[in-house]
């Protein structure tokens, strides 16, 4: 029998609740392993259906859960659960409180392993620390999600974001669902269809959905409908950084265009150019300026193409719905009299959704926040070099960018 100072050490240590005893500690010095027997003394058991006090029908078979280490030795709690003799619910085995069921791990432990993670973004990295298994790490980090998404409440939530995500090659998007005031995922879905972004939105409760005042999309039309359908109320906003990737798109595509036709006549005065036209002037070095100065000199198409697109730039700064709608207007023209078709394939786009467009006025939101969060998101798969299956996608991008309570209450 154990000595009662180190029984009661363990006692307080563990802080059981009084139905649980330490019946015996023992010290493996070759196996480096500290193991803690438990016993249970009460005299009655909870149904953990209905939680209701049953007798004790028998107890379970042995079972072991990895503790937080003493000193440096690897610590073992063992004991044999209760089952409830339940008269509605037949016999149930009672939850062991110090672990979440089907857990092998103890939920000081499961904390520790979330307060790693939260610190080391690179799960095999924190399995190799701890001497466990990928997938071992990978169930306390589901565990996690789940019980920072239970504790989650349905407080307001007024401009969303929708983003998409590349999951897979070949196609394969998630979108997720961002809350803009509070920086932070609210739930991920895979692809991009109408059907799966309704499902997105009505993870929102029925309260959150009827506040929500705008949300914040790129033009895909799947979007805009499920928006349209779900939350009638909202106003939709398409994004100006989406449509600032549109305009830098067209004038891409404008500059290769044209180098290969210079090049043809062994004019290389386009190659090597393609990020002098991508960067925003403000955001250019003097030599990088100069580049472009000299670029603009040659009165190139692409140079009427940068032109224009920097051009719109000023729509943002507007102060009001009517002079951006005037600026608007002003600018399709100047759009179509350069005769670039990939320019004004952009322009009609937008104006086919100008309204959206002009809701930025209205409510002043972007999906600035979504570009950041995916930033994050695209660091995390890099981390882990791709991701086999979306739930592990989606737990991680909710583990980190979900700002979620995953401690262990």
């Amino acid at each position: 029998m154990q000595s009662l100072t180190t029984t009661a050490h363990y006692q307080q240590l563990l802080g059981l609740p009084s139905t649980w005893m330490v019946e015996n500690v023992d010290l493996s010095m070759t196996a480096m392993q500290v193991v803690i027997r438990l016993v249970y003394t009460g005299k009655n058991a909870i149904c953990t259906e209905c939680g209701e006090t049953c007798s004790i029908y028998d107890q379970a078979p042995e079972q072991k859960w990895r503790h937080l280490d003493t000193m440096q030795f690897e610590t073992i709690i063992i004991a044999r659960l209760p089952r409830a003799n339940c008269k509605e619910h037949g016999v149930k085995t009672v939850g062991a409180p110090w672990a979440d069921r089907h857990s092998r791990f103890t939920l000081m432990f499961e904390g520790f392993v979330v307060q790693l993670l939260q610190h080391c973004s690179n799960t095999q990295a924190v399995s190799t620390l701890l001497g466990l298994s990928w997938h071992c790490v990978d169930d306390i980090m589901r565990r996690a999600v789940k019980r920072g998404m239970a504790r989650r409440g349905d407080d307001s939530i007024e401009h969303l974001g929708i983003d998409e995500k590349s999951f897979r090659a070949g196609q394969r998007y998630v979108t997720t669902l961002n809350d803009l005031d509070g920086a932070r995922v609210l739930e991920v879905v895979e692809t991009r269809t109408n059907k799966a972004t309704k499902v997105l939105l009505t993870s929102l409760a029925a309260t959150q959905r009827d506040n929500v005042q705008s949300v914040a999309m790129d033009m895909w039309q799947p979007f805009a409908t499920a928006v349209q359908q779900i939350l009638p109320k909202a106003d939709i906003v398409h994004d100006r950084y989406h449509i600032s990737s549109y305009l830098n798109e067209a004038v891409d595509k404008i500059r290769r265009q044209e180098s290969r036709t210079l090049k043809a006549i062994d004019d290389k005065t386009l190659v090597g150019s393609k990020y002098t036209w991508l960067r925003n002037p403000e955001n250019m070095t003097p030599i990088q300026r100069t580049s472009l100065d000299e670029l603009l000199a040659c009165e190139l198409k692409t140079g009427r193409a940068w032109s224009l697109k920097n051009m719109f730039r000023a729509f943002w700064s507007l102060t009001n719905r009517d002079s951006a709608i005037y600026f608007f207007n002003y600018w399709s023209e100047a759009v179509d009299r350069s005769g670039l078709n990939q320019l004004i394939t952009v322009k009609e786009m937008m104006q086919r959704h100008l309204e959206n467009i002009l809701n930025y006025f209205k409510h002043r939101t972007t999906n600035a926040v979504s570009e950041g969060l995916n930033s994050k998101i695209q660091l995390l798969k890099a981390s882990s070099r791709g991701f086999h299956s979306f739930e592990s996608y989606r737990v991680r991008i909710l583990f980190y960018c979900g700002k979620l309570n995953m401690a262990i209450s």
